[in-house]
């Protein structure tokens, strides 16, 4: 197996990177439109849309980012992928733009405003879990010939990726309750740490499962866990990350609990890529098989490497300065 280059595993970092960034921070505003349908009255509907706001378009960029840099980075990887998620990725697409327009006409309709709400709600949903089940497809795999997607327009659909789905929307929901707790304050943060609980409660009851279904189904990612050495670390990282969020939950310590969550994220994620490694495709093309030229992973470098990403992450990290602090409630009022 040919071990990627330099510029091949920086835009594979890059990559990873992205889609990081996106599950934790974008993964907060879905799980807070998920939360937003499960709510009735108008004053918290309200204080949770003033909750993202500010950065839910921002957090989207980092999709994008990841989106771009598959197509002009690993182009062989990009056709694979959204041949076997054609219909996934439409979908997602699809609720991501009525959810981005509902956003902004729920709080101009008068009449219609519940289809808005709606539409915020269920595009949360539909987007958090199409993203669960994109990731059951890369676990199970995806099946290539002679470079090219074998499969079929619904070779996507299986109890596993719709088990991952339905996972990652409630892990969603609680990364986004975690996040309310640290903005809101009075009976919305009280009536969310009520919540939080049973949230966690069916969260774990589905991470069981899909750790059981493919240790059982003895999938290759699982073969691949035993065979990495040192691998022990990540789920140990991760339980203690777990009980912090536990922790944090029990004593409501707002800021823990949201940092909590973040790490689960980032230690189950990374330990996700750790174990498809070097694979792109699991388990048939890796990085080194599905890079561009290396003249196009230069000129990408100094093109988007050092010039346009600093500026996206420097951009990130001034939004969420500036809108640091809980919301008054005096600040929802004009919507």
């Amino acid at each position: 197996m040919i071990e990627p280059t330099d510029l091949q595993l920086f835009w594979a970092v890059v990559l990873g990177l992205s889609l990081l960034l996106y599950a934790v921070l974008d993964g907060f505003d879905l799980g807070v439109g998920i939360l937003f349908g499960m709510t009735h009255e108008e004053s918290s509907r309200r204080i949770m849309i003033r909750a993202v706001e500010p950065v839910w378009d921002g957090n989207e960029t980092w999709l994008l980012v990841a989106g771009a840099g598959l197509y002009a980075a690993f182009p062989t990887v990009y056709a694979i992928f959204f041949s076997a998620l054609y219909l996934p990725v439409v979908l997602l697409l699809i609720a991501l733009i009525f959810r981005g327009v509902a956003f902004e006409f729920r709080n101009r309709a008068t009449r219609h405003r519940g289809l808005w709400d709606q539409g915020f709600f269920l595009g949360s949903l539909a987007a958090a879990f199409v993203q669960g089940a994109a990731v059951g497809v890369l676990v199970e795999g995806i099946p290539v010939e002679n470079g090219q997607f074998a499969g079929n327009a619904f070779s996507w659909l299986s109890p596993f990726s719709v088990l991952c789905g339905t996972g990652l929307v409630l892990a969603y929901t609680l990364h986004g309750a975690a996040w309310l707790v640290v903005k809101t304050g009075g009976n919305l943060r009280d009536r969310i740490y009520v919540r939080m609980p049973w949230l966690l409660a069916a969260a774990a009851v589905v991470f069981i499962l899909v750790i059981a279904y493919a240790w059982m189904g003895q999938m290759e990612i699982t073969r691949r866990w035993q065979d990495i050495g040192g691998f022990w670390w990540f789920p140990v990282l991760l339980f203690a990350a777990l009980a912090g969020f536990l922790l944090s939950l029990r004593k409501r310590r707002d800021h823990l609990l949201f940092l909590m969550s973040a790490l689960v994220f980032i230690t189950a994620f990374t330990s996700l890529l750790v174990s498809l490694y070097p694979y792109m495709i699991p388990f048939s093309v890796t990085i080194s098989q599905g890079a561009a030229s290396a003249s196009a992973l230069s000129f990408l470098f100094w093109g988007a490497g050092v010039i346009m990403l600093p500026v996206i992450l420097l951009y990130t990290v001034i939004v969420y300065w500036v809108f640091r602090g809980r919301i008054e409630t005096d600040e929802v009022q004009k919507y």
